[in-house]
């Protein structure tokens, strides 16, 4: 069995969306603790989604969600809890529990006032996705192809540099393809895609082109395979095979070190090519099927996503 190291979950909303009676430990989603532990995760990344015309207030969403989150670990201690720096993380495991990173899903939560990054901080926020399908003050999204070729604001370049600063991830999944060459360009730390494809795999905004997978590995940063069917082969309905071939093209684009996971579970729709976490090691059986050595199968599975944590977190 290989350990798992997932970038992106929206999970979180959801068990808040669905009110009291949905729960982390076991439910009808795509991740709950025990699917967890069926698919050897070991570290799952789960994201608070902002969806901006939904929520007035993003910060205090923010602030709702995430204690959603709290509420849930300090119920299920005992097999999962949050980390905050790659030593906690290693500790963990260690322990056998599950470790959960705090990420944000939409810049715009953070932006305006410096005390908001800092308390999304202290909470124990670890990767910030710039922006989701929407323009806001840090800069625009590839939604649709539209603002393709527009880049980071002045608040989103200053936002690229306080993230350095502080240790946390910048994530460009969702970000413009101009906004991505803003933030290879400013940002000192490796970066990701935390739920991105291959976009010579199939032709969606989402994706990466073969240039940008280079930018991203040579900055030292991963691409975390999204499990979205659209982003996969543009249909509703997607296959193990599928999946593997977008690992195969980002490795062969950007070396092994490149390759990372990041599902999209919670967040995504359609016949997926594994039906929820439970179901992690089909895709490693897949991987090996396809021609990735036992050490590529690492890498992308788990140890590329720890050295990052590793050298930007700390």
């Amino acid at each position: 069995m290989t350990p798992i190291i997932d970038l992106h979950c929206d999970t979180i909303l959801s068990i808040h969306k669905s009110g009291a009676e949905t729960r982390l430990a076991r439910n009808n989603l795509h991740i709950d603790i025990d699917k967890l532990e069926r698919g050897e995760v070991e570290t799952q990344f789960f994201a608070v989604f902002i969806k901006l015309e939904e929520h007035p207030d993003p910060f205090a969403s923010f602030q709702l969600i995430s204690d959603r989150l709290f509420e849930e670990l300090a119920r299920n201690k005992n097999t999962i809890t949050q980390v905050r720096t790659f030593t906690e993380m290693e500790q963990n495991i260690r322990s056998g529990k599950i470790g959960a990173f705090l990420t944000i899903e939409e810049g715009e939560v953070v932006a305006g006032e410096a005390w908001k990054l800092e308390e999304a901080y202290q909470r124990g926020v670890r990767l910030i996705t710039l922006t989701w399908n929407y323009e806001n003050s840090l800069g625009f999204p590839n939604y649709q192809w539209t603002h393709r070729d527009r880049g980071l604001k002045p608040e989103g370049k200053t936002m690229v540099e306080r993230l350095n600063d502080l240790g946390v991830l910048i994530d460009v999944s969702h970000l413009s393809d101009a906004g991505f060459k803003d933030v290879a360009e400013i940002s000192k730390q490796p970066f990701v895609a935390s739920h991105s494809n291959a976009r010579a795999q199939c032709d969606h905004p989402r994706n990466l082109t073969d240039g940008m997978i280079r930018r991203v590995a040579d900055a030292g940063g991963i691409i975390g395979l999204n499990f979205c069917p659209a982003f996969l082969n543009g249909t509703e309905s997607a296959t193990l095979q599928d999946m593997t071939r977008h690992l195969v093209h980002i490795r062969n684009t950007g070396g092994a070190e490149a390759a990372a996971l990041g599902s999209d579970f919670d967040g995504i729709h359609g016949e997926l090519g594994i039906p929820d976490a439970g179901a992690y090691q089909k895709l490693i059986e897949a991987m090996a099927q396809a021609g990735f050595t036992e050490r590529d199968i690492e890498l992308a599975a788990h140890e590329n996503a720890r050295r990052v944590i590793r050298e930007v977190i700390g």
